[in-house]
C-alpha cells in the first residue's frame, strides 16, 4: 500500500468543498486513500482531524480525514475573496511537504482562483509553476518539468507552452522548448503510465502544418527541426502533422500521447472528448501531482450540482502513479 494522498482545500468559495465530499463518499469503501488539507468547517460529510497522513487509513472509511488549514474568513460559496489566500496556499505547500517527505504517495489540488491570489501578491502563473517552484530542489530521475498533460480514456496531450496568451506563445515557440516537452513527456509515459515505449505524435503550429511554407513557415524554421532532432535521439515521434487531423478516433490510435504547441491547441479537443473524466497532471516533478480538469465554478458553487468525475479520476490517476513509482 503507497501513503495516503494529500488533497489540497483549493479556493473555498468554489466547488472544491462539494466535489471533495463527493470524492470521499465514492471512493471511502474502496480508496484510494486521501485526506484535505483545508478548514474543517467547508465539509457537509463526517469529518476527523488528523494530525499525520497515515492515520487517514485508519479514519477514511468512516470519515472524511482532514488536517487543518483554518480560514481566517468564513467561505460563501461562489463570493471569491482575498482573504482566502493564505490558507489555500499553505494548504499547497503543506501538500508538496508531505510528497516530498514521502508522508503522502502524491498530491491532487482542488481548483484555484488565479485572480485571488493574484490579488494576495502570488507571482506565478499558475498551480502548475507553483508546485514547480516548491519543488525545484528536490532530486528526482529523468528530466524536470513542469510539463502539463491532460490525460482521460480517449486523449492524453502535453503542452509546450501552458498560461500565456496566444500571442507569447507563438513568440516564444522555439526548438528546445518542443524537445525538452517531449523529453519529459516521454520519460513520464514509461515511468507513471506504464507505456514501455511510447508513441508521440507533433502537432504543427500553423494550419495545414504550414502547407509547405505558403501558411507559415514555423513547421520548416522550428517544429520539423525539432521532431528530427528527436527522431534522432531514437524517439518514437510523428510530425509536424496539421492539427486539424490529429484528434478523430483512427488518429487517436496511432500515438499515446500528442504534444501541442499552446493551450488551446491541446484543450479544446480533449476537453471536446472527455469534458468531465479528464485529469490534469504534471510531468517532470519529483512529487505526484494531479489535479481536475476545470476551474473553481463560482457559479454553480453551493448548489449542489458540481460533479466530481475529475476530481474522481484525478485521486484515482495520482494512486495509479504512485503505485508505479513505488515498484
Amino acid at each position: 500500500m503507497t501513503a495516503p494522498l494529500a488533497l489540497t482545500m483549493g479556493d473555498p468559495a468554489g466547488v472544491g468543498p462539494e466535489i471533495t465530499c463527493a470524492a470521499w463518499q465514492a471512493l471511502r469503501e474502496a480508496g484510494p486513500v486521501f485526506f484535505v488539507i483545508g478548514d474543517p468547517a467547508l465539509y457537509d460529510v463526517p469529518t476527523e482531524t488528523i494530525r499525520t497522513p497515515k492515520q487517514a487509513e485508519t479514519v477514511f472509511s468512516r470519515a472524511l480525514p482532514v488536517m487543518p488549514a483554518l480560514l481566517s474568513k468564513r467561505a460563501l460559496p461562489g463570493e471569491a475573496n482575498g482573504a482566502h489566500a493564505a490558507a489555500i496556499l499553505s494548504s499547497i505547500e503543506m501538500a508538496v511537504e508531505m510528497a516530498a517527505s514521502g508522508l503522502a504517495g502524491g498530491i491532487v489540488t482542488n481548483p484555484v482562483s488565479k485572480s485571488v491570489l493574484y490579488a494576495a501578491g502570488f507571482k506565478h502563473p499558475g498551480h502548475t509553476e507553483f508546485v514547480a517552484m516548491l519543488t525545484q530542489n528536490l532530486k528526482q530521475a529523468g528530466p524536470r518539468g513542469p510539463v502539463m498533460m491532460l490525460a482521460g480514456d480517449k486523449l492524453r496531450v502535453a503542452l509546450v507552452s501552458i498560461h500565456m496568451s496566444l500571442k507569447a506563445a507563438i513568440e516564444g515557440l522555439s526548438a528546445e522548448a518542443i524537445i525538452h516537452t517531449a523529453r519529459v513527456t516521454a520519460h513520464a509515459l514509461r515511468e507513471d503510465f506504464g507505456i514501455r515505449t511510447p508513441r508521440l505524435e507533433l502537432a504543427g503550429l500553423n494550419p495545414h502544418a504550414g502547407e509547405g511554407g505558403s501558411l507559415g513557415r514555423e513547421e520548416i524554421t522550428i517544429v520539423a527541426p525539432a521532431a528530427d532532432a528527436l527522431r534522432a535521439e531514437g524517439m518514437d515521434i510523428s510530425g509536424p502533422l496539421p492539427p486539424d487531423a490529429m484528434f478523430h478516433a483512427e488518429a487517436r490510435a496511432g500515438y499515446d500521447a500528442a504534444i501541442c504547441l499552446y493551450h488551446d491547441q491541446g484543450l479544446i479537443p480533449f476537453k471536446a472528448l472527455d469534458f468531465w473524466g479528464g485529469v490534469n497532471v504534471t510531468l517532470g516533478l519529483p512529487v505526484i501531482r494531479t489535479s481536475p480538469d476545470h476551474g473553481t465554478g463560482f457559479d454553480i458553487a453551493g448548489k449542489g450540482v458540481a460533479r466530481a468525475d475529475s476530481l474522481i479520476a484525478a485521486i484515482r490517476l495520482a494512486a495509479d502513479m504512485a503505485a508505479r513509482r513505488a515498484i
